[in-house]
């Protein structure tokens, strides 16, 4: 493929009004939610897109006091430079160019993320085959794709236990496979909030996103992790994920040994980082991302890492529906994956239950593609057009302009 163009459009949902949540210690202030678009053409007039942004449990600006829109700045001009006019014949080509820019590590990687992304939509189109067909013979003996596939939601931010459990209520009626949500509002009221979750739960599962445990000013101590993590393992939670630092690989070990069950690697900084934590031993699930992983081709040694032992890839996935469907044809072409993450915003136009179960106003997660991903059930059909199987909707470039700032504040106590 000859590369002709390469664009990096940083945009922004906002919430308005701001939407304030207690947390331990705290409030947060949600302020709007930042994408960055990343678009690849080619000279025979194809287009490959890819999302792209700092994962979502960073709360942080992006890249220690960058943003999404210096980002787009980086795509627009070292990406640009190094790849348009160029021939590239296999995709890991234009990860050589990028790496060749001698960006900072981080950008390099979440650079490669998005262009690995986009290329394999445009190899996909130019061999007139869906992405999951591209990756799954990569493969050595690999079980058919399954394009069926299950998600569990991702919801449920600092509220009161009573109102977790009403949200996972609609949920489950939404036949999403799992409801995962975010504690941190205090220990005593995390412990109530499994207890009226799981009661509020009968075929759902119970997950935890626990990040705010130990990225807020006033983290719980390890004593405390402990407890509620053993008090989640025997209400039968699914997973706890992300109860320690991303590298605090010693606390990884020290619950696994409590026996409940374990998720990360959202947060590790490149593929080798992913790699790192799944040889601990110590996490159960592991969660790589082809939006910060160094696209489809970083995550793939993960996946094969995994293949064969007793830990479960599942992609983190946390934005726009374009992200979703990237990740997802991971999943459909991987041997022994298929678990997609799907996060519930509020009116989401996919989510057929009697109440709302979305986090907070994220309209961009739905404007960014024409058309919707088939979602029924709380499944997900990945489509079988070439590429991703979806087009993305270049208005959104004038509808959600870029806002300066941080999008999320944290006031402590």
């Amino acid at each position: 493929m000859h590369i002709t163009d390469v664009r990096g459009f940083a945009l922004s949902s906002p919430i308005e009004p701001p939407q304030d949540r207690d947390f331990h210690g705290g409030t947060r202030r949600l302020l709007k939610r930042d994408v960055v678009l990343a678009v690849v053409e080619t000279a025979d007039g194809l287009r490959g897109a890819a999302s792209a942004g700092a994962t979502s449990s960073a709360m942080r600006e992006y890249f220690e006091g960058d943003s999404h829109g210096t980002f787009a700045d980086v795509l627009e001009n070292e990406v640009a430079d190094a790849l348009e006019g160029e021939e590239i014949d296999e995709i890991t080509d234009a990860h050589e160019r990028i790496e060749a820019t001698a960006l900072p590590a981080r950008l390099e990687t979440k650079a490669i993320s998005a262009v690995d992304v986009a290329l394999h939509d445009i190899r996909g189109k130019e061999l007139g085959a869906p992405v999951y067909e591209l990756l799954h013979e990569r493969y050595e003996d690999p079980p058919a794709p399954a394009t069926v596939l299950p998600l569990y939601a991702s919801s449920g931010m600092y509220m009161e236990p009573a109102e977790f459990a009403e949200q996972a209520g609609y949920v489950e009626e939404a036949g999403f496979f799992g409801y995962k949500y975010r504690p941190g509002i205090g220990p005593d009221a995390d412990r109530r909030t499994i207890d009226r979750v799981s009661e509020a739960l009968d075929e759902t599962e119970l997950m935890l996103d626990a990040h705010t445990w130990w990225k807020l000013e006033d983290g719980y101590d390890d004593e405390t992790v402990d407890e509620i993590v053993s008090y989640a393992d025997e209400q039968g939670a699914y997973w706890i994920e992300e109860p320690v630092a991303p590298d605090d690989y010693a606390g990884y070990e020290r619950l696994a040994a409590t026996g409940a069950t374990l998720a990360g690697g959202e947060s590790e900084s490149s593929p080798d980082g992913l790699l790192a934590l799944a040889e601990t031993g110590a996490v159960d699930f592991l969660q790589g991302d082809v939006r910060h992983h160094r696209g489809f081709t970083g995550c793939h040694r993960a996946i094969e890492y995994c293949r064969g032992r007793d830990i479960e890839f599942v992609p983190h996935n946390f934005g726009t529906w374009l992200g979703l469907l990237a990740n997802a044809h991971l999943v459909a072409a991987a041997p022994d994956v298929d678990l997609v993450e799907y996060p519930i915003f509020e009116n989401d136009p996919l989510v057929d239950a009697s109440g709302d179960p979305g986090m907070y106003p994220f309209d961009l997660a739905f404007d960014i593609v024409d058309g919707r991903p088939p979602v029924e059930n709380g499944r997900l059909t990945v489509p079988d057009e070439p590429g991703l199987g979806i087009d993305i909707d270049l208005e959104v470039i004038e509808e959600y302009p870029f806002i300066e700032g941080a999008w999320t504040e944290f006031h402590y106590a």
